[in-house]
This record gives structure tokens, sequence and C-alpha cells, in this order.
């Protein structure tokens, strides 16, 4: 069977980038067994309320559900089991030197696909506060209004 290309998404976590404020984002793997990947080749996984953290110099994804595949049998896997994260020893790091200095968290962004392996994008992130998310609604609201109506210029439509 050839290899797939390219890159498919199965989970994203759209709240992050709303709760956090993203410094710097990652691509690491994941240590899973078949019957998890059966399930994310499914389409099925969810990053509410994932997050990564640090135990004896290793990082490890908690509380990411991926539910049990349909058709397994005494071999299918826990929903929320914490599965480790591979990423280079210089990567690790690099993100729990930040995380320990404190107001630093790690969040996944999305699950996805990358040429066949099951991949997740991680990101260094601080925490918003609920001011700071009032003006990023506002700011996208207002570059929404101007895009509409730059948009209705350039069709010619003026209000």
């Amino acid at each position: 069977m050839p290899r797939e290309k390219g890159r498919k998404v199965v989970a994203s976590n759209k709240k992050a980038r709303h709760d956090y404020s993203v410094l710097d984002t990652y691509e690491a793997g994941m240590a899973l067994t078949g019957t998890e990947v059966k399930s994310l080749r499914a389409g099925r996984a969810s990053l509410v309320d994932a997050f990564a953290q640090e135990r004896d110099g290793e990082l490890f994804l908690h509380s990411m559900h991926i539910p049990e595949y349909t058709q397994g049998t005494w071999t299918n896997h826990e929903p929320r089991r914490t599965r480790k994260l591979l990423l280079n020893r210089a990567e690790i790091d690099k993100l729990l030197g930040k995380t320990r200095e404190g107001g630093y968290t790690i969040v996944p962004l999305q699950v996805y696909f990358s040429d066949g392996w099951a991949k997740v994008e991680i990101a260094l992130a601080k925490g918003k506060k609920s001011y700071d998310k009032r003006q990023d609604l506002a700011k996208r609201d207002a570059d929404r209004e101007i895009a509409r109506v730059s948009g209705r210029r350039g069709k010619g439509m003026d209000d």
C-alpha cells in the first residue's frame, strides 16, 4: 500500500488561541497503541482540556480524549490515558526551561497525520486575562467590518 502524503488534521483546539497567547509552536510525535491510531484515522479525538506536563525530564500529554476503537476487543485503550510526547532533548529542555520560569504552559493546538505519522502541534503559551480576550474580540470584529466595507467598495456597491 502506498504511503500517504501531506497533512490530515484530525482534531484542533480552537479555544486554545482564545484562552492563551501563543509564543512558540512545536511538532511532536506521540507514543500510541494500535487501537488509538485506528480511532484517530477514523477522525475521532478531542483536545478540550488537554495539556502537557513534565515527569522525569519527559513531556506527557494529559486529558486528550481518543475514544475506544469500535472494532477493538480486549486490546482497546483507555480513552483519556496519559500519552508520552516524542521530542528532541533540546526542544524538551527549552520548553521545560520556559515553563519553570513561571506563567507559561504547554497546550496542544492540533492532532494530525503528517506523512502517515500521528503528530501533535503543541504551543508554549501564556494565559490571557479576560480583558485581553475582549480586546482580541473587538479587534477581530473591527477587522471583519473593514474587510466587509472595503469588499463592497471594490464591487462598486457604496453604502
